[in-house]
């Protein structure tokens, strides 16, 4: 979902950066043989997290929420020379699927793909974060924030897919939509942690920016 007029977004993306050819085909890829997607980050998104990557230059990384590589890639865009970013999916039927186009970027080298539960993966990574991004089912966010924010260095970014949630999160709230209930206690959190300062931008499905004290 967008939440600017059309016209407007449409203005905002062709005066972006283009994505990489390599992303082009993956997303291609994504759509022609691969379920849900929608999905993957896309290119305007997938510019912003390469933007602010670069910005960052994080040494060590953490997402969780693989899908088909595309938004890893975009994120190695910006490493720092010997950096690495550890991804974090549950489902291993995408892996050849990351590793051809994780080949084809040039960034093989930098990706650790790690497959099964998010939650018992995340407590045996030893690294500490200098950029996370979370992109994975939302039911989980506010566990994976309990998780991963004593390992982030100070001045570390986290990063948060999905947070508006096609507007659902100002929508009255259905007592079985166990998502957008989770999205809800997550942007609560997120904004009354003292540990962190929040800002959300309104681009696509909402995406947080948190940056740790």
């Amino acid at each position: 979902m967008n939440f600017l007029p059309e016209k407007i977004d449409q203005y905002v993306v062709s005066h972006s950066q283009q994505e990489p050819a390599v992303l082009q085909k993956l997303s291609k890829e994504t759509w022609q043989k691969v379920l849900n997607p929608r999905m993957l980050s896309g290119a305007f998104q997938g510019r912003v997290l390469s933007m602010i990557s670069k910005i960052i230059a994080p040494k060590n990384v953490l997402e969780i929420g693989t899908y088909t590589g595309y938004s890893a890639i975009c994120i190695a865009e910006g490493l720092k020379e010997g950096g690495t970013i550890h991804t974090l999916d549950k489902n291993e039927e995408l892996e050849d699927l990351q590793n051809k186009y994780f080949e084809k970027s040039g960034y093989r080298e930098q990706i650790q793909q790690h497959f099964g539960n998010a939650l018992e993966i995340i407590p045996t990574l030893n690294e500490k974060f200098d950029l996370v991004f979370i992109d994975a089912d939302k039911s989980n966010y506010p566990n994976y924030f309990n998780l991963i924010i004593d390992k982030m260095n100070s001045g570390g970014i986290i990063l948060s897919d999905n947070v508006l949630w096609s507007g659902k999160v100002i929508e009255k709230l259905d007592p079985k939509d166990i998502d957008t209930k989770a999205l809800l206690e997550y942007n609560h959190l997120l904004n009354n942690d003292n540990r962190i300062e929040t800002v959300v931008l309104p681009i696509r499905d909402g995406l947080t920016i948190s940056r740790v004290k």
